[in-house]
Formats: structure tokens, sequence, C-alpha cells
């Protein structure tokens, strides 16, 4: 949840600082990328020690599927960043918002409202919302099989064998809803020989006293001489790293279980049927909700806490429960036509979530909020690669179904009824399905030995129904006929709530591409390439506006073209990776939020504006020396409005006012730097030193830009002991150790709720220590 009020000018660049120290570091890091390309061919490389290191593993090229095939990251013609498994492993990647500032214009944020809900921007491009109706711009895929819900996927990374981060559009092979680009999750299969892993962690704070813990395993291995299977487990305890000031208690407590089993089945050479099943649980307390003075300038009330801080008090505990099952089975068949692949991948996901959350972030009862989640998708994948002499072809055709039921209730100003009942409950939300058929198809031409022409197209239909019950529409509580009504789980003496609005829409889309590579050299590639991409339109489940003019749909599609210009380049000792790019947006897709009216804050979907995106990418790896490495990102970005649609600044008017706003989830800058040192110690094994230190500037969060993110500088180090026979290793770790304090969000509140914000805090300092043993 966000929202706006009237001021009309973009606070974001009054708050600012200056840009000329934050300019400096990024020149000294762009210098230090550039140096890369300068790494002396005389320093030629020792041959790799034998025993497995931290440095190698930062300096091996991951090997990414963003093609739909197997290749080295540094032979894809696409700005991509990566991690395997040991360079995860390596950085003590726990969840993806441990990578949220450590890649070029990348934001993987946490909303925080509610636990694991992604909230990802790529390139300027991200929504505000946990409305599960609109779709994200940046798609997630685990496995091969697209997220239809972003709730439920900032949790457990361990045993994954990758992840990749596609930035742009990826409409061709991804499909729609990847405008600002994809995240790529894909988990380890077993190996060839048997394998046990356990390891266990342990970390904690100095803001509140609670500890957190793990423990992980994993086995696996050959069966027989057809068959592979593996089995992982992960369990999370956190006492919770915060402390509430309402009554001085630890907050943010998670118990979180996954299991995960994986069988591979190879009958034949030509044939490999992978079958993956998943089960988690999470149970643990609401958001660390803080208040301060929102962008209009008003307090919140009666506690305002310093946004630069941890401080926050609300007396509404709050809870967050979900559970997560999900399966999936992926046939991949050689075939002799066009010595090509066949792959099948079918993919099934039920996820349920129950929520309350103290909204007013207040020690009084203003405006708390439940939500009961319901849904449950399936989807089909059907594609072929192939070679047929100068041209590798990948096509297919896809099928995608989701249903969702979702019920939200605001119980508002209990404090009136001395905390016995809320003064006031507004109940809403709806049923909501989505059924989308495609066809699509890519090919790579090899015109002359370092010539390469891709051309790729993809056509979408997609249908979306919904059903909406209003929640101005069903208020109830005190001296109010009628009570409170619920869509998805009604309890003793309630009944299902009546729907006011139902309708029914499809758009299609057709989605080309457009590239050429040239090869420089053995190790060297430009790439330019003009793509577009769209974004589903749909309808707005919270329909909370009392005008009835604010129907919730449907809103149109929004269009993404992106034009680029890469380059890639392996070096004796590194690596250094650019890219330019201009996305012109069409029509684009936003939910705005004001602090205004009777349920605290009023959400709306519109098609705000038209905007230009552009900017700059670099990325690189350096040897220094065999066992020290350099490795550094800088990214920059320029975004504005070019044509307005919709009252942004929420000033009655439709001007120079709204045009003149910073996009929401942009900000200007994004860059980090970091070290890792490898030294012998002895005949026991080694030890790895690593600091880094990434930057994000400040963003606007709402439309109006009363919301917004401030600046985040991250800095994270560690040591790991590695054993020379494989079996042992110990580490320590710190992660945010300047304590920077991040919110998921900066909602402003109308003054009926106390004024101030809703503003989700996440984890500030952490240290750790873990232990792993490998069999």
């Amino acid at each position: 949840m966000e929202s706006t009020s009237n001021n009309n000018v973009s606070l974001v660049h009054q708050r600012h600082p200056s840009f000329s120290l934050r300019s400096a570091v990024a020149a000294v890091i762009t210098s230090g990328l550039v140096a890369v390309s300068a790494a002396p061919a005389a320093q030629a490389q020792e041959q790799a020690p034998a025993k497995r290191s931290a440095s190698q593993a930062l300096m091996e090229e991951v090997v990414v599927s963003a093609r739909k095939r197997e290749e080295s990251i540094q032979d894809v013609p696409l700005a991509v960043s990566a991690y395997g498994s040991d360079q995860l492993e390596a950085l003590k990647v726990r969840d993806l918002s441990n990578l949220s500032v450590a890649m070029p214009n990348v934001s993987l944020d946490d909303a925080g409202s509610a636990k694991g809900y992604a909230n990802f921007s790529i390139r300027g491009l991200g929504i505000n919302s946990s409305i599960i109706s609109i779709d994200p711009t940046v798609g997630v895929f685990v496995d091969g099989v697209y997220m239809g819900l972003s709730s439920g996927l900032v949790f457990d990374m361990f045993d994954i064998e990758s992840v990749e981060v596609l930035r742009g559009p990826q409409g061709i092979l991804f499909g729609r809803n990847v405008t600002g680009g994809a995240v790529l999750l894909n988990t380890k299969k077993p190996g060839d020989e048997f394998e046990m892993s356990v390891r266990a962690a342990v970390d904690g704070g100095d803001e509140g006293g609670g500890l957190n813990r793990y423990a992980m395993a994993s086995v696996g291995g050959p069966l027989t001489d057809t068959f592979a299977a593996k089995f992982t487990a992960y369990l999370n305890e956190d006492d919770g790293w915060f402390e509430n000031d309402y009554n001085g208690e630890d907050f943010g407590e998670l118990r979180q279980t996954m299991y995960r089993g994986v069988g591979v089945w190879t009958p034949t050479d030509d044939l490999e049927i992978i079958l993956r099943a998943e089960h988690s649980e999470t149970d643990g307390d609401g958001p660390a909700a803080q208040s301060h003075t929102n962008g209009s300038g008003v307090p919140g009330t009666p506690v305002n806490n310093d946004r630069d801080s941890f401080d926050f008090s609300i007396d509404e505990h709050g809870f967050s429960e979900t559970e997560t099952n999900s399966a999936s089975m992926e046939v991949n068949l050689d075939v002799g036509f066009g010595d090509g692949t066949i792959t099948n991948i079918i993919g099934w996901r039920a996820y349920d979530a129950d929520t309350l959350g103290d909204i007013d972030s207040q020690p009084a009862w203003l405006f708390h909020s439940s939500t009961w989640l319901e849904s449950e998708q399936f989807s089909e994948e059907l594609r072929y690669t192939g070679t047929f002499g100068n041209a590798t072809v990948t096509t297919g055709v896809y099928y995608f179904n989701m249903d969702a039921d979702y019920h939200e209730r605001r119980n508002l100003l209990g404090a009136l009824t001395g905390n016995a009942v809320p003064f006031r409950v507004a109940d809403g939300g709806g049923y909501y399905s989505v059924e989308t058929m495609a066809v699509f198809g890519a090919v790579d031409y090899q015109l002359t030995d370092r010539l390469t022409l891709t051309t790729g197209l993809r056509y979408t239909r997609e249908e979306k129904e919904a059903q909406i019950a209003s929640m101005i529409a069903n208020v109830s509580g005190v001296g109010l006929p009628g009570s409170s009504c619920n869509l998805v789980s009604p309890s003793s003496g309630e009944s299902k709530c009546n729907t006011d609005f139902e309708d029914d829409d499809s758009w299609t889309s057709v989605s080309p591409k457009l590239g050429f590579t040239y090869q420089l050299g053995d190790t060297t590639l430009l790439y330019t390439h003009w793509t577009r991409g769209f974004r589903s339109g749909g309808y707005n489940l919270r329909n909370t506006s009392p005008d009835p003019a604010d129907v919730p749909g449907p809103f149109d599609e929004e269009q993404v073209d992106n034009y680029e210009v890469g380059f890639k380049a392996d070096f004796e000792r590194g690596r250094l990776n650019a890219a330019v790019f201009y996305n012109d947006v069409s029509d684009m897709q936003r939910e705005i939020n004001r602090g205004v009216g009777p349920l605290g804050v009023i959400q709306v979907v519109r098609n705000t504006a038209d905007a230009d995106i552009w900017g700059i990418e670099m990325d690189g790896v350096l040897s220094i020396t065999d066992n020290l490495v350099l490795n550094a990102s800088v990214g920059w970005l320029n975004a504005e409005y070019t044509s307005i649609q919709y009252d942004i600044s929420g000033d009655g008017n439709i001007d120079s006012e709204d045009k003149s706003l910073d996009l929401p989830r942009a900000p200007e800058w994004t860059y980090s730097v970091g070290m890792t040192h490898e030294l012998e110690i002895g005949d026991w094994g080694s030890m790895a030193t690593r600091v880094s230190y990434a930057y994000r500037d400040e963003s606007a969060y709402t439309d109006d830009n009363l919301g917004y993110i401030m600046e985040q500088d991250i800095v994270n180090a560690g040591i790991d002991f590695y054993s020379n026979d494989g079996h042992w290793q110990f580490g320590i770790y710190g992660r945010n150790l300047l304590n920077e304090v991040k919110h998921g969000g900066d909602t402003q509140l109308s003054a009926t709720v106390g004024s101030g914000t809703f503003a989700p805090l996440s984890k500030g300092r952490v240290y750790g220590a873990e232990v792993q043993y490998n069999f």
C-alpha cells in the first residue's frame, strides 16, 4: 500500500544531496572496471590449485539459460548478471533481497507488507504494490516455471544452482509481464556421485535481542544406473531482529520450513525426465511498521519516529502465515531433426496466505488489516531448439492458467471503542482468473564467421476475469446495519460478500525482436538489438475509492520498446561487460495511492503516462593476483515522463507539475565494488576474506513523490575457512555493517488513521557465523 497527497513538486530532488561525491565514487568504480581491459597479458594465470577456493568461484563464468539453452554468460548477447551456487555460498546469500543492492540498475526488494512479497525493479520499471492482480514488471521463473504471483518468493536460497537476472524486456522467450526483466532461479539436480552436505548458521543484530538460526541439509546421488534423486531440507527460526518500542519485546519472529525433492530419470541417452516437488511453510510476525513524517510534512500521531532509525511502536503484533506447494515435470528429448532437443515443462503451484498487520504503525488501534489469499496456477511450455546450417532455432507454445481468491479487511478506529471492537470494518477483494496462450520463435542466423542476426516473434492472447467486492460498498461497524463478510474464509456469523463489479476482457500482443551480434575476437563480442515487451492489462482487486468513477478496471496493457548496445569481453585475468540502453514506455501502468479518505488510503490503477528511460551499465571482475579478486559494477539511469494522461500529482490538474515528477523505483545511481582475498594457512586449508560496498540512490516510491525510499550504502564482509580435504567450512560474516535503514515502502496515510506513514522496515546490521560439513 502507498499513497499521495497534494504536493506538486518533486521532493526527491529537494531532499537529495549533491551528486559530486557520488559521481566521484562512481567514476572510481568505472575506472576500476575499465582497468580490467588493461590487465597485462604478461600476468599469465598460473595453473589453478586442485582445491576449490572462493576466489575461483567468483572468477568462474556462470552457465545461464537466458536463451532457453545452456551457454556461458559471456556468450549471451544480453545484459545478464548471474551467480552460481559457489558464488551464492561465498557471498552468504540467504534470499534474493541480499542481492538487492548489488547489480547495476537492479533492485530486488521485499515489499515488507507481507512476508516474502517480491517488489522487484529493473532499469526503472517496477511496481509499488501488493495487489495480487497487478502483474509484476520483473518476472520470476523457478526451474523454468513462471510464478504468477509475487507472493512467497523472497525466501530460502539453499541448494540453488544459479540465479540469473536478465535486464530489459524478455518478451520473446519469457512472455508478457517481463518488461523490466526476468529473474531465473534454478535449483540443484542430483550429481553423478553421492553427495551430502549439512550446514548450520546463527546470526543476529544489535536492535532486538533475538537470534536467527538456520539448519540446512541436502543428500543425493545415483540410485540406479538410470535414476538419481536429491532431497533438501531447510529450517529457519528467527526470534526477531527488531525491538517494538510499544512493549520492549523482540519483533520479527519467523519460522520457515522447506522440503524439496528432485528425481532425474534417464532411461536412454536421448531422454531425460526431471521431477521436482517442494513444500514450504512460514509462520511469523506482521510487518515492522514505522510511522514517520510523511511527504506532506505531517507527522504520525500519536507517535512519530525518525525516518533514519529502526524505531517503531505498534500495538498490533500481527502475523503472516503462508503455505506453498509446487511440483513440476521437465522432459528433455534429443532428436535427430536439426540435432535438436524437445523440452516440455509442466508446472503447478498452490499458494495460501493469511496475514494481519498494523498499517497505522501506531501504538493505537487506528488501522489494522487482515488478508486471506488462496491461489493455484498451472502452466505448460513445449519448445524445440535445433540447428540447421547457420541457423539456431528456438520455437514453442505456452499455456498458463491461474485462479486467485483474495479478501482484505480493514479494522478501523478501534481506539474509539476502548479497543473492544473496530468502530468501522471495511471488507473487499475479489475472485480473479487469468488464462494465457502464446506461440513464439527465435532464430540466430550466422551471416558470416563473426556476424550473427537474431530475430524473434511472440504472439500472446490473454483473458482475465474478475468479480470484485468494493471496500467502500462493504462497510459495517458501530451504529451501522449489517455485519462483516468474507470472500475467502467466512467465520461463524459471517457471509460471503456480495460483489458489485464483474467483468472480463482479453488482450493480444505481438512482441518482436531484431538484433545483431559481432564477434570482435575469440573472447570479445559486440551486440545490439531492439525488442518489445508488454505488461498485461487487468483489474484492481483492492477497490477502495469512494468515487463511483474510479471503477476497478479494466486498465490497459503497458508497452516497452527497448533499444540496446552492449559489449562483452574476457581477458587474461578477468572480464568486462557494458551496455547502453533506451526504453520507450507507452501507457505506463501504475497503482496510484492517496493518503486520503475514511479507509486510510485509497488505491486506483491507471495507465498514467508515457516515459523515456535510458541508462548505462558496466560490471566486471579482475584477478589482481592469483589470490586477490576485484569485482565491481556501476549503473546510471535517466528517467522522465514524456506525456501525461492522469493527474499523478493529485492537485486536480494534468499539467507540467505532473510531468516534472520523478518516476517511482528509478534510482539514478547504483554501483558496487568488492574484494576477495585467498590465503593458504599451512597444511590445514585456506582462508578467504571478502568485503564489499554497494550504493543505491534515493528514489521516489509513490507516483506523486511524497513517498520515497532513502539511499542505501551497504557494506558486507566475511571470513571463511576451508579445509584442504574439502569437508569442513567455517565462516563469520556481517551484512549491512553501516546499519543502513531501508523501508519496503513508504505509504502515506490519511488523517483519519493518524497521518504519517506505513513504512515496513528491513533488517539493519547483522553478524553471523556458520559451519558446513560435506560428506
